[in-house]
């Protein structure tokens, strides 16, 4: 298990420059996202399994964010989740155009755009869009989360058995199921449990203080880049989880006095 660290290489204009960028291409996403939800959606297929979805939506937003970087970071190399990656210079963007696919596609209000910038000793700026209640995270290296522009911090101290704690779960049926087990270990040990369907919600709230803690395995870097760096900002503890046996990798995102404990519940 590893720390999340947050060097600094960059200067604060040049962090700022590159924020302004991703919010550019977060908003494009957004409306066109906004103008899609809640219509019957075409192109709708299954990619790792039967309830891992991408539709066209999907791809229009990704489209929209790529057209952004094109203008504005030619040079700069992408990893996106519907598109794969691109080669570049020394920085990376990485974008997830619609995280919460699955309830955008059911119609529940839950879903966002992320996109994080990075360079070779981890994110730069973190972008986290949600278009339905018009709220957008953001953070930066060397600068403070914040939320519509507000500065954001993550909730007071308190223990674990107040927690309100946040998960997500696998695509995958084997996988969901030790997933459940430990679920049961940590159910009983703390306030509840909300699953959102949307991990980039799921650590931008976790910073804001709408939830205590966040715990998930399976992520790929689209969907932790932004809000981990917003969660970090915040003041949050980013705690990788290794792969065991045949659950994979994790993340638990919490304050410091919780994560230890927390961390021995999920590990």
């Amino acid at each position: 298990m590893n720390h999340v660290t947050l060097p600094s290489a960059m200067t604060e204009p040049e962090e700022d420059a590159l924020l302004a960028v991703a919010l550019e291409a977060a908003e494009r996403a957004g409306a066109e996202l906004r103008s899609r939800f809640g219509h019957r959606h075409q192109g709708v297929r299954a990619k790792s399994g039967p309830t891992d979805l991408v539709s066209d939506a999907d791809l229009a937003a990704e489209a929209a964010i790529r057209a952004v970087l094109s203008s504005h970071r030619p040079d700069d190399a992408i990893l996106a989740e519907e598109g794969g990656a691109t080669a570049g210079g020394a920085l990376r963007w990485i974008v997830d155009p619609l995280d919460g696919t699955t309830n955008f596609l059911f119609g529940v209000p839950a879903w966002a755009v992320s996109i994080a910038c990075e360079d070779g000793e981890g994110a730069l700026v973190g972008v986290v869009l949600d278009p339905m209640r018009g709220e957008c995270f953001a953070a930066t290296r060397s600068g403070a989360a914040t939320l519509d522009g507000e500065p954001i911090h993550a909730r007071g101290a308190g223990e674990l058995a107040t927690a309100l704690v946040a998960t997500g779960f696998s695509y995958h049926s084997a996988v969901r199921a030790r997933e459940a087990k430990v679920l049961m270990r940590v159910l009983p040990r703390v306030r509840d449990i909300r699953r959102m369907g949307a991990a980039a919600i799921d650590l931008c709230w976790t910073a804001c203080g709408r939830f205590d803690a966040y715990y998930e395995r399976g992520l790929q870097p689209w969907d932790l880049a932004a809000g981990a760096l917003i969660a970090a900002r915040a003041g949050l503890e980013v705690r990788r989880l290794d792969e065991v046996g045949e659950m994979p990798a994790g993340v638990v995102v919490t304050r410091a006095e919780l994560v230890e404990e927390l961390v021995e519940l999920v590990a």
